[in-house]
């Protein structure tokens, strides 16, 4: 497991074409301060840092360059980047669980280079909270375990360009996979970090 506090573009200038068989990317949205307030409800009171890095989604630049390091992708918000994607059968949907009072989209969906059936996942974001949540885009470690056992092969080499909470690294090392990822905020990169070495001392415990 190879995990970076840089920029992603830096990281994947360093690799030969086609070096990772697949790409799990959680970029910005670009809804703004939207992504500040964490809390799932009307009444929550729960916020994370201010911060400019979801003002906008990535350039152009950063979809050529992913699609050239890869040979599959994975992208979380790719409904909003579609200008920059091809069409696909495959896209894959998180039903949250929420219930009818939410003021957050109920579902997120992720685009996929597969020409597969569209898959969906239902867990509630409480299991979030639950794991201890630390980043307001944080993802179930679960959602991570179900994209590796339906979209990855035993042995192959995954990447992520925005590590963010490191859910997919706790995915990464409880399925055997071998993950390089990057995050640029050097607070949320040493957060995610203390987790995964938590992470792992408490599966060598048991």
């Amino acid at each position: 497991m190879k995990i970076t506090n840089e920029d992603n573009m830096e990281l994947m200038a360093r690799y030969e074409d086609n070096y990772f068989d697949l790409a799990i990317v959680d970029p910005p949205y670009g809804l703004g301060d939207k992504t500040t307030k964490g809390g799932c409800n009307k009444n929550s009171q729960v916020r994370f840092k201010e911060h400019k890095w979801d003002n906008e989604i990535p350039t152009d630049d950063y979809f050529i360059e992913l699609k050239r390091v890869s040979k599959n992708q994975i992208i979380w918000g790719g409904n909003y980047m579609t200008e920059y994607l091809t069409p696909t059968p495959c896209w894959l949907l998180w039903d949250k669980g929420f219930s009818e009072d939410v003021t957050f989209a109920q579902f997120e969906m992720a685009w996929t280079s597969f020409d597969k059936v569209a898959r969906y996942y239902r867990k509630n974001i409480a299991q979030v909270t639950s794991e201890g949540r630390m980043h307001p885009t944080q993802k179930p470690i679960t959602l991570y375990e179900f994209i590796l056992m339906n979209f990855a092969e035993t042995g192959n080499k995954i990447l992520d360009t925005h590590l963010g909470s490191g859910s997919i690294a706790l995915a990464c090392h409880n399925l055997g996979y071998d993950l390089t990822a990057c995050e640029l905020d050097k607070e949320y990169y040493e957060a995610a970090i203390k987790r995964i070495e938590q992470h792992k001392a408490q599966i060598r415990m048991f």
